[in-house]
């Protein structure tokens, strides 16, 4: 298989390039594909902001990530329990996507454009049924960065109703941060994707002789929270809603969670694909161990408060009994605890 590349360079004389990846110029022959960029040439201005090398050339294809399918045409890549940083490039989430009799849709995209790259890559190893959403489960960047590439593709995106105003508010923390923690070379061609839906309570998504259900949900992990069932496998796909071994990241209400994983707890799933750990879950049985800590969060929490602590003293103590049950207890319970008590001491 041969697919178009540009290489991209950054602004500055000494900066780094990138070879990155044209997506839908896809064929068997390097002539194909070369056909296929005259016919239909990108557009030149689609990465305004860094400087092209010479124009798109067809080569082997690059990398795929990988994905285990874990029901019927429905695949899962599994992230690393890891904090994002030059090393593992970012690809610290889970990503799904699910084929259908007619189209492809895939939930949630990586930490950065490449990670769409070669999310695409892997679906096209597998079909070449075109891709027609982009699912994102909430607006974390570990999530949502490496939508735009498959954007290009002609899919629409898809969240949250609240979803675009919240990249929008966050995204030059968002660009600025991972660029950082990535290396300035990984991240080449990153951006905040825009959100074509948004989905304010329920939509079916059709991809022929297979329907996916998307809900939204009131504030939980975040307020742009989603998730996604495949009725045709009993599969919900839960992003982060649902963490396994990774510690829970709080970023939008404590209360809110609890009722909503509570709500959750009802569905009737064969099988639950969470946002981080993985790759699925036996629900409702899956959520003990995070319905456990957000317990320990909220009583810890309520106890600060009515003995006074100040924030700053009570999030060194607040779950501390959970640290050692979760990976990454350093990187995200102190924040939890400083969340949690902003929350409950206004109730």
């Amino acid at each position: 298989m041969f697919e178009a590349v540009l290489t991209l360079c950054a602004a500055l004389a000494a900066g780094p390039c990138r070879d990155t990846l044209l997506p839908g110029f896809e064929a068997a022959t390097r002539t194909g594909c070369e056909a296929a960029l005259a016919a239909h040439p990108p557009d030149p201005t689609r990465f305004h902001d860094l400087q092209q090398r010479d124009g798109p050339v067809c080569r082997p294809a690059g990398p795929a990530l990988s994905f285990e399918e874990v029901a019927p045409g429905l695949f899962v890549h599994t992230g690393r329990i890891e904090d994002p940083d030059s090393s593992n490039r970012g690809d610290t989430s889970n990503i799904v996507f699910v084929i259908g009799e007619r189209s492809v849709a895939v939930i949630d995209s990586g930490a950065a454009r490449w990670m769409g790259e070669a999310v695409w890559r892997a679906i096209r190893a597998r079909t070449d049924k075109p891709l027609t959403h982009v699912v994102l489960t909430h607006m974390h960047p570990d999530h949502v960065l490496g939508a735009a590439a498959l954007a290009e593709t002609g899919a629409e995106v898809i969240g949250h109703d609240g979803l675009s105003r919240a990249l929008a508010d966050r995204a030059g923390n968002y660009l600025e941060s991972f660029a950082r923690l990535l290396g300035p070379e990984v991240f080449l061609g990153t951006m905040v994707p825009e959100v074509d839906r948004g989905i304010a309570e329920e939509a079916v998504l059709d991809l022929g002789g297979r329907a996916l259900i998307l809900r939204a949900w009131p504030t939980a992990h975040t307020g742009t929270d989603l998730s996604v069932f495949d009725p045709a496998t009993g599969t919900l796909i839960a992003g982060d809603l649902v963490f396994d071994r990774h510690i829970p990241a709080l970023d939008g209400s404590l209360t809110g969670w609890q009722r909503v994983l509570g709500t959750m707890a009802g569905q009737v799933v064969a099988r639950l694909v969470p946002g981080h750990g993985g790759p699925v879950l036996e629900w409702p049985e899956g959520a003990a161990p995070m319905l456990r800590y957000l317990g320990v969060l909220e009583a810890d929490t309520r106890a600060a408060l009515r003995a006074g602590e100040r924030l700053g003293d009570a999030t060194g103590h607040i779950a501390a009994e959970e640290a050692t049950r979760w990976q990454l207890s350093g990187s995200f319970n102190a924040r939890n605890a400083t969340v949690a008590y902003t929350e409950l001491e206004w109730e």
